[in-house]
């Protein structure tokens, strides 16, 4: 994407971006090369489990184990990321017939640069989406292992167990709710209101809107309701209208340019009114 890309549409737009800190500087850099006025507000942190905490020691354990898996799930960039760090740690050669997996284009781009070679739907970006791919519609007394952060959802796993399959997890970090003060809140959400909001998880949203009241409960989040929101899929956009949101946005994905390509007709539009 460059500055001739709707080089008037969104200049000059106050556009928030809600991505984890760590992965942000991208989708700030592209929507600042169109002219947005970019704030910040990460809605969710990615803290990596360590010794001694059970759930690394269960990990580690599943992924020494990884040659008895005959699939590989990757939920998430994040779980691509640790995951593939943790699997170079301890097999210096990948294992043989393991059929790896990604949910997304941007976790498999992450694997890729680490020597795995993973499958992503092309329908979409979350489960919905992977369960359709043909080498995971047989999966009759197949042993599939999960990678993702703690919690989340569990539709995957239940259809994958459905199908016959063998399904264990391995959590490799917490997602948590960010702390801000009153001041950074007013700041970013209220003195001078976004026009758009780009949020990519379902999580995310939630967080986003427990943030927006406030330590004390003091303000309204409805006031952001009409704002442009761009969610990556059908099932956030439905959570955000029965929030309250009122003109949402569905992009083809979470991924940078999926986002900000939906959110350029959104703000046409508004332009346009």
């Amino acid at each position: 994407m460059t500055e001739a890309s709707h080089p008037t549409t969104l200049a000059g737009k106050r556009v928030l971006v809600t991505r984890p800190a760590h992965q942000s500087a991208e989708q700030i850099a592209q929507l600042k090369q169109l002219g947005v006025d970019v704030v910040t507000l990460p809605v969710l942190e990615i803290k990596p489990f360590s010794p001694p905490a059970t759930e690394y020691h269960l990990a580690k354990s599943r992924i020494l184990d990884l040659d008895l898996y005959q699939h590989v799930i990757f939920i998430s960039a994040n779980a691509a990321r640790i995951g593939a760090e943790l699997i170079d740690d301890y097999w210096p050669q990948l294992p043989i017939k393991v059929c790896w997996l990604a949910i997304g284009k941007k976790t498999a781009a992450t694997l890729a640069n680490y020597g795995i070679d993973a499958e992503s739907s092309t329908l979409g970006y979350d489960s919905e989406a992977l369960l359709e791919s043909s080498a995971l519609q047989d999966v009759s007394d197949s042993r599939i292992l999960i990678i993702r952060g703690q919690g989340g959802r569990e539709k995957l796993a239940e259809t994958l167990r459905e199908r016959g399959a063998q399904v264990e997890y391995a959590d490799l970090y917490q997602r948590v709710r960010p702390v801000y003060n009153d001041a950074q809140i007013e700041e970013t959400l209220y003195q001078q209101r976004p026009d758009a909001l780009l949020v990519t998880s379902s999580e995310g949203l939630n967080n986003l809107l427990l943030l927006a009241h406030g330590n004390q409960r003091q303000y309204d989040p409805s006031t952001l309701f009409s704002c442009q929101l761009v969610v990556p899929s059908e099932r956030v956009a439905q959570q955000a209208q029965l929030a309250g949101f009122k003109r949402i946005t569905t992009a083809a994905g979470a991924d940078d340019l999926a986002m900000i390509t939906a959110l350029l007709p959104a703000t046409d539009a508004e332009s346009d009114k």
